[in-house]
């Protein structure tokens, strides 16, 4: 998304062929079957609209960000509206059934899906970690319980601006969620640009946080401008960014946003970016030990409940799992196969134990 006379603050709004991406000589070609086809400079399709024979006539980039094959009678057959990859658009929606989620990017490089997503569920939008270390996608973020709307069947979330006045002095940004079988619908306020703020985009980025990118084409730098942030520095109204899960690395201890330590055996040491859990070399109960770290949070403590079983239990379920790395201890407990970022609490009670050598 950008405008001619502002080329280096373009954003990518879409990708069509993520995890497939094209070298040179590459071709996009519209054919009079009415398919629009990204091919390899060997000729193998990359991506493909499968529209063919449906009585497409042309396409279209209409003025707010999506693109769309339409029959001769204007009628839209195709829109990549309804393929979102990591970005909402004003107007785009995430549609039960269809696409109902977003999906990060892995890095600025890496044309493939990153290991974090936004989920359309029945009851709100959730937010979730994939990690490579464990099958089951981690619970990080949930609107539906930090936010009045209430909803058990949601089958449609779109992304709105509107003027908040007549006069238009100011925009209001909105999500709109509408549940299945109702006529009415539910708005969630993200923000008020004090300015026509049409050209926004939703983009989950590739650490993990939410936020809204408006363009404001009445300055001639840093046009571009966060209007929401899901995980802020300052924002005591959602989360800091000690709730992100990669927020320190592969390991480390995070309080008012920032790395604060490296917990480890023999206390808390000073975080670095080499901050590591230690590897254990054999999966035999003897070789290793607990180390504890009292007054801390795993990342998807916050969203979801343990396992609910005793301190105990919980030890010896993670002891006899070689990919366990440590567990957690409050009113319930939960072991996890990947720590990251560990959240700095007031409260003692709120227990790690993680796994070291046993020396």
């Amino acid at each position: 998304m950008g405008l001619r006379w502002s080329e280096s603050l373009f954003r990518c709004v879409w990708e069509a062929n993520r995890g497939n991406p094209v070298c040179e000589n590459a071709t996009l070609a519209f054919g009079t079957n009415g398919n629009l086809v990204l091919a390899h400079a060997n000729g193998k399709v990359a991506w493909q609209t499968n529209t063919a024979n449906k009585g497409v006539v042309g396409f279209k980039l209409l003025p707010n960000g999506n693109m769309v094959l339409h029959n001769s009678k204007g009628k839209c057959i195709w829109q990549s509206f309804d393929y979102p990859t990591n970005t909402l658009l004003v107007g785009q929606s995430l549609r039960a059934g269809v696409v109902s989620k977003l999906v990060s990017r892995a890095s600025k490089k890496e044309n493939k899906d990153g290991p974090y997503s936004l989920v359309m569920e029945p009851k709100g939008l959730a937010l979730y970690y994939k990690s490579s270390n464990y099958p089951k996608p981690q619970l990080y973020f949930s609107f539906s319980q930090r936010i009045p709307i209430q909803m058990n069947s949601l089958i449609l979330v779109t992304l709105n601006s509107a003027p908040e006045t007549d006069e238009g002095h100011a925009y209001d940004l909105t999500l709109e969620y509408q549940e299945a079988n109702s006529s009415s619908s539910e708005t969630f306020f993200l923000g008020r640009p004090k300015y026509n703020s049409t050209s926004t985009l939703l983009g989950l980025g590739i650490d993990g946080n939410v936020k809204l990118y408006t363009y404001n084409d009445k300055v001639d730098t840093g046009a571009w401008e966060v209007t929401f942030s899901l995980f802020d520095r300052d924002n005591s109204i959602w989360e800091t960014e000690c709730q992100l899960p990669e927020r320190c690395g592969t390991f480390g201890l995070c309080e008012d946003s920032q790395c604060v330590a490296c917990p480890s055996s023999k206390g808390l040491l000073g975080w670095g970016k080499s901050c590591a859990l230690e590897k254990l070399t054999s999966c035999d109960a003897k070789s290793f030990r607990y180390y504890k770290v009292e007054g801390i949070d795993h990342f998807s403590s916050k969203y979801t409940s343990g396992a609910a079983v005793k301190q105990n239990d919980c030890a010896k379920k993670c002891t006899s799992d070689s990919k366990c790395l440590g567990y957690f201890f409050k009113q319930d407990t939960s072991g996890y196969y990947d720590l990251k970022t560990l959240t700095k609490v007031a409260n003692s009670t709120h227990v790690g134990y993680i796994k070291t050598h046993n020396h």
